[in-house]
């Protein structure tokens, strides 16, 4: 049993996999092209869903003249249900090879997930990205939902991960039944924006925070940890608790939005422990991508 009473599956389980269909989504605007940032001037939301074409890991979130803008193709599925099931069960690292369209044949890797009513961002090779259309197909290897890594502590929770792209991150289990995480930065929970009260299974949080406002640079693919945040179910403010995400969108002027993260760990703040590195920093690079979608998978 965890400190909250909840009963954590044991460590070592083998996770299961399950194929899911996506379908590359096409970016849609209500009756006005207009949002209103947060000085009250209306803009148009560029890069908000969709195929984002040169945008990749490792630039900075304050880059673009863009909202939301994620580096890959964004996936959905038409009937509803469904869609909440592919954003709920896709993980980071997970396998995506379009099956449909110019693009048939490419592997890339799930990036994260949105939330709304529920969007996967999939990486792939810009080459790839450019022969995507909306309304083509992708195969998802889902896997990961659940797992728990050996070594882990019982508090500490780990999502939206796959198994195999953990040993890309800067995430280890220590002595004294602690988890350590690498990140660019801590930020408080008072930054959280959209995505509180969210379930962290398939939702992202957002993060107001500004450029040029004192904040080291955030880059996409970056690890943040925001603490006095609870992410085990719907996410929401907890004293003592630490939660980290990987940055898989960029910013937002959209009043209450901001670069995004999807949560992957999250626990007692003396159970995770987090390391702010503002310079030297590596989280979710291009390369380790490449290798994770490069891979065959072996269904065990």
């Amino acid at each position: 049993m965890s400190a909250g009473g909840t009963a954590r599956p044991p460590a070592g389980l083998r996770p299961v996999a399950v194929n899911l269909l996506g379908v590359v989504e096409q970016p849609e605007l209500g009756g006005t092209p207009y949002r209103v940032d947060c000085d009250g001037r209306p803009y148009v939301p560029a890069g908000d869903g969709g195929i984002v074409l040169g945008l990749r890991l490792g630039e900075s979130v304050f880059a673009r003249d863009a909202d939301h803008a994620a580096p890959g193709a964004c996936l959905v599925h038409p009937d509803q249900a469904a869609r909440h099931a592919l954003a709920a069960y896709s993980c980071i690292g997970n396998l995506a090879v379009v099956r449909t369209g110019r693009a048939a044949g490419a592997r890339g890797a799930v990036l994260g997930k949105r939330g709304e009513e529920g969007r996967v961002i999939a990486a792939f090779a810009q080459e790839d990205l450019a022969r995507l259309r909306p309304a083509d197909q992708v195969a998802v290897r889902a896997c990961g939902q659940g797992w728990r890594p050996p070594g882990f502590p019982p508090d500490v929770a780990v999502l939206n991960l796959d198994p195999a792209v953990l040993t890309a991150l800067p995430v280890a289990p220590r002595g004294g039944g602690t988890v350590r995480a690498g990140v660019r930065m801590i930020v408080p929970s008072k930054l959280s924006g959209n995505g509180v009260g969210r379930p962290s299974a398939s939702w992202d949080l957002d993060l107001q925070i500004r450029a040029g406002l004192g904040a080291p640079d955030l880059l996409l693919g970056d690890l943040v940890a925001v603490s006095g945040l609870d992410a085990r179910y719907n996410m929401g403010y907890r004293n003592g608790w630490l939660t980290v995400g990987l940055v898989m969108h960029g910013a937002s002027p959209l009043p209450g939005h901001g670069p995004g993260i999807t949560p992957i760990l999250t626990g007692p703040a003396n159970a995770l422990l987090a390391e702010p590195d503002e310079a030297g920093h590596t989280g979710l690079t291009e390369a380790a991508l490449q290798r994770l979608s490069a891979a065959e998978v072996e269904v065990q």
